[in-house]
């Protein structure tokens, strides 16, 4: 048996690899290392994949939803509302503009924003809504662009954990996540469903000005060259990055149907253990399962990690402390916020290998010896 990673980036390049290895030879032959061809057809290759006008790419997906919150002109002092269940990077960059991020709770089998729990959250100074597509799962769309139009306020989608997935919206009609709001954002970090080799992000929008005004603010702030008409970022994704990001694409509804196979394994073994509750796929998205993330009851979480650890079968836990109660929100009086499902979740959560290259003998590793700790 191969040795079992979160995620196997090794054995995905094999199959990939004369692919990748030419392009990015290409661009060494030809030195065009930023903003090159490889870029250009990226963006539009995404755009007809995800369905939107305007996909602008930029360095990370950090700064990707940076810009996005600068694009809609976000001032200090004004409120964000997000969930607090969420890696650090969608609400560290409302705390980078002076913002004040309002934590909201998350739905306790979905794990994404509860909408709600919106309503009652919004102010005179909300400006705009941040749900996360967590784990793969989409968040309940339908619901948070109704309150949003009927509040007057933005959704900004942090799409980096669920690109590629399906939303099927309430007349029938499919949407890929991310091209739903007023602006959606995405990571390419190389673990990401579809990840680069090094750091790489975008944002997609059907709104010509928020574009021109996203595609302004990571270029400097200018339109034309020299003449910088609001601040800005350099904020930029490389031809390299882009060209690998070219074949991933291609391959990206594969890997998807790959992960989902390894989900749909975990949930048949797992079903038989009243103690697990395996991942909830609602009706309206199509899971994509960057992560594999069981809930546990009456089992203890971090004994369950270090006994497989013990296995050298790797788990992780996303995420064990909640962004509300970070020391970098002390300032914001957040950690008083009465979340109940999300700090639930943190004590229970657990995430298994879940990726593309996964083998059947791998799987029944992993699944026995979940099994053998609960036996204990």
């Amino acid at each position: 048996m191969r040795k079992i990673q979160m995620v196997d980036l090794i054995a995905q390049y094999q199959k990939i690899k004369p692919e990748v290895d030419s392009a990015i030879l290409n661009i060494l032959e030809n030195a065009q290392f930023i903003n090159g061809p490889e870029v250009v057809g990226f963006q539009k290759e995404l755009e007809e994949y995800l369905g939107v006008k305007h996909v602008i790419p930029c360095a990370n997906g950090t700064d990707a939803l940076q810009i996005a919150l600068m694009a809609i002109g976000a001032k200090p002092g004004d409120e964000v509302i997000t969930p607090s269940f969420t890696y650090i990077a969608t609400t560290e960059v409302m705390a980078l503009l002076g913002l004040k991020p309002v934590f909201v709770e998350v739905e306790k089998d979905s794990f994404c924003i509860d909408p709600a729990e919106i309503e009652a959250a919004i102010t005179e100074r909300t400006i705009a809504i941040v749900p996360v597509h967590l784990y793969g799962q989409a968040a309940n769309m339908d619901a948070i662009m109704e309150i949003a139009n009927r509040r007057g306020l933005k959704v900004i989608e942090d799409n980096a954990q669920a690109i590629g997935s399906d939303y099927r919206m309430a007349d029938g009609s499919l949407k890929k996540t991310g091209g739903i709001g007023h602006i959606g954002c995405t990571s390419f970090f190389p673990s990401k469903n579809l990840g680069c080799y090094g750091d790489g992000g975008a944002m997609c929008t059907n709104d010509d000005e928020l574009a021109a005004q996203m595609r302004m603010i990571a270029n400097h702030g200018q339109s034309k060259r020299y003449y910088h008409d609001v601040v800005g970022c350099n904020s930029r994704l490389d031809s390299i990055q882009a060209a690998v990001l070219r074949i991933k694409l291609r391959e990206l509804d594969n890997y998807i149907s790959a992960r989902r196979s390894v989900a749909k394994h975990y949930n048949a073994f797992f079903s038989k253990f009243p103690q697990i509750k395996t991942p909830v796929m609602d009706v309206y998205s199509h899971h994509v399962f960057h992560q594999y993330t069981l809930t546990l009851e009456g089992v203890d979480r971090d004994a369950l990690n270090a006994f497989l650890a013990e296995r050298e079968i790797p788990s992780m836990i996303y995420y064990p402390v909640p962004a509300h109660r970070q020391k970098m929100f002390d300032a914001f009086g957040s950690a008083n916020t009465d979340l109940p499902i999300t700090d639930w979740l943190t004590e229970r959560v657990i995430s298994l290998p879940i990726h593309t290259e996964m083998e059947q003998d791998q799987l029944d590793f992993i699944c026995q010896g979940v099994a053998d700790f609960i036996a204990k």
